[in-house]
């Protein structure tokens, strides 16, 4: 039985969170610590995911904290160097940092639809090519979870920009997952349904929330804490012959007919 849980451990691995400073990110973070990593969390802000890396600290484990940009491929790379110089290179990443701006198609700015293709798509291309690059170079295997939705996957009113990135995010998760398997690189996608956020709150708090989750098959929001196992599986040893898969997560939303 021993053996069956070291294969879920992230002992001695070094795991980058983007967009580590609150909601799914703060969590997973927090998550990846609790299973041995050492974590380097990383947002825009640095104040936000120095309180998430302190908290760890305080709670014996390993975090560094460091602003990132997932737009500016520059910064990237000067936060993967820091990394490896402090710690060694990256060789977990959960690629959680995004965006949600609903609005109507046919009110829909450019700003509305470049911005969400910027965060949630070449973001997470950009970050996982850079921990890729200094994979390869070092002659060492990693994994990459990219943070998807079930949004991906179904259609719902005012998000299309933000469906259609996480759509997109689902298929280069498997044209990663294949030209990066011959180093040892496994990348797959973790598919949340309905969970509470910063973003998303307001909406679930509201009459029509309160509507769309009495409908769902389990009736409430998911729990970060039903997301741990899920994750540790993809990202630690446990999932080693899984790549170019999407974990859905989302008690039976996504297979219901409405």
């Amino acid at each position: 039985m021993k053996d069956i849980i070291e294969q879920f451990s992230l002992k001695g691995r070094v795991a980058l969170v983007t967009g580590a400073g609150s909601g799914l990110g703060a969590h997973f973070a927090k998550t990846l610590f609790q299973a041995g990593a050492t974590v380097v969390c990383v947002g825009r802000r640095l104040e936000p995911v120095e309180t998430v890396a302190a908290a760890i600290r305080e709670s014996g484990g390993q975090a560094l904290a460091l602003s990132m940009d997932v737009t500016d491929p520059a910064t990237i790379k000067d936060v993967f160097g820091a990394v490896q110089q402090q710690c060694g290179p990256v060789d977990v990443l959960i690629n959680n940092a995004g965006l949600s701006n609903p609005e109507a198609f046919e009110d829909m700015t450019r700003e509305q639809w470049t911005s969400l293709l910027d965060a949630n798509l070449s973001g997470p291309f950009y970050v996982a090519q850079e921990m890729a690059k200094r994979l390869i170079a070092a002659g060492q295997p990693g994994s990459i979870v990219n943070i998807a939705s079930i949004l991906g996957h179904l259609a719902r009113p005012k998000f299309l920009n933000y469906g259609t990135t996480k759509a997109a995010v689902i298929h280069m998760t498997q044209y990663m997952a294949l030209d990066l398997m011959p180093y040892g690189i496994r990348v797959n996608a973790l598919a949340p349904g309905y969970f509470p956020s910063e973003m998303t709150n307001p909406f679930y708090e509201s009459e029509a929330g309160q509507r769309e989750i009495a409908a769902l098959p389990i009736q409430r929001l998911g729990r970060h804490t039903e997301l741990d196992g899920p994750l540790l599986l993809l990202a630690s040893n446990a999932s080693s012959y899984i790549s170019g898969t999407v974990l859905t997560v989302d008690a039976g939303h996504s297979v219901k007919l409405t």
